[in-house]
C-alpha cells in the first residue's frame, strides 16, 4: 500500500503526487506540513527525522526526498519512455531533476513566498526582483534545450519533466512580467494538457 505524506500545495509534494498519478497508482495521501502540522511530532519524526515533506511509505519501506521518491516510483512502477531503460537516456533526463534543486529552488522560494505567502505591504520587492532576474537566466538554459527537443526528458515526456513542471505552473500563474520564451511556453502547454498535471499541479497557489 502506498501512502504519500504532505500537503498538496507544496511543490515538492506535487512532484510525487503527479508522478504517482501519471503512473496510475493507487495511494493514500495524508496532509502534513504547514498548517496541517504533524511533521514535528514524534511519530512523523520517527519516519523522517528531517521533519519535511513529502514522505513515501510503500508497505514497510519508508523514503523521503522528493526527487528520490519520483525516481523510486518510476523505477518500480514505470516503463519507457517515462522511465528510460537506456542508461544514457535516463541520465540525460534525470539531470534536470538535480538541476532544479541546485539552481531553481532557492530563487523560486524567494519569489513564491514573496508574492504568495507575504502580505503585499510587507513584500521585499528588491528581493523578488532579484529572484525573477536569476530565474530568467536559468530559464534561458531551458529554452535552449526545448528548442532542440520536445521535452526535458528528450523525445517523450518522462521523469525529467516532473520537477520543473511543478515549478513552472506558478511561474506562469504569478502576476509578473516574463521574458517571452516560445519553446518553454509550448512545453508548458503540453504539460497543461495532461490530466495528471491538471489534477496534481494546477491547483490554487497558497
Amino acid at each position: 500500500m502506498l501512502t504519500i505524506w504532505g500537503r498538496a500545495n507544496s511543490n515538492n509534494v506535487k512532484k510525487v503526487l503527479w508522478c504517482a498519478t501519471e503512473l496510475g497508482l493507487h495511494y493514500t495521501q495524508i496532509n502534513a506540513g504547514g498548517a496541517y502540522g504533524q511533521v514535528n511530532e514524534q511519530p512523523y519524526r520517527s519516519l523522517n527525522p528531517n521533519g519535511l515533506v513529502p514522505l513515501l511509505q510503500d508497505d514497510d519501506f519508508v523514503l523521503w526526498e522528493s526527487n528520490t521518491i519520483v525516481r523510486y516510483l518510476a523505477a518500480k512502477y514505470g516503463q519507457a519512455p517515462f522511465y528510460p531503460q537506456d542508461l544514457q537516456t535516463r541520465a540525460a533526463a534525470e539531470k534536470w531533476m538535480d538541476w532544479l534543486t541546485s539552481t531553481i529552488a532557492a530563487p523560486f522560494r524567494t519569489l513564491f513566498w514573496g508574492m504568495v505567502r507575504t502580505p503585499a505591504e510587507q513584500r521585499d520587492h528588491a528581493a523578488i526582483a532579484a529572484a525573477i532576474a536569476e530565474l530568467e537566466q536559468h530559464f534561458d538554459v531551458v529554452e535552449h534545450t526545448l528548442a532542440q527537443q520536445p521535452y526535458l526528458s528528450g523525445e517523450a515526456f518522462g521523469i525529467g519533466d516532473i520537477p520543473l513542471g511543478c515549478f513552472i505552473y506558478p511561474w506562469f500563474e504569478l502576476p509578473i512580467q516574463r521574458k517571452p520564451r516560445p519553446h518553454l511556453e509550448r512545453w508548458y502547454q503540453q504539460l497543461c494538457a495532461r490530466p495528471a498535471y491538471q489534477t496534481a499541479v494546477m491547483i490554487p497557489l497558497t
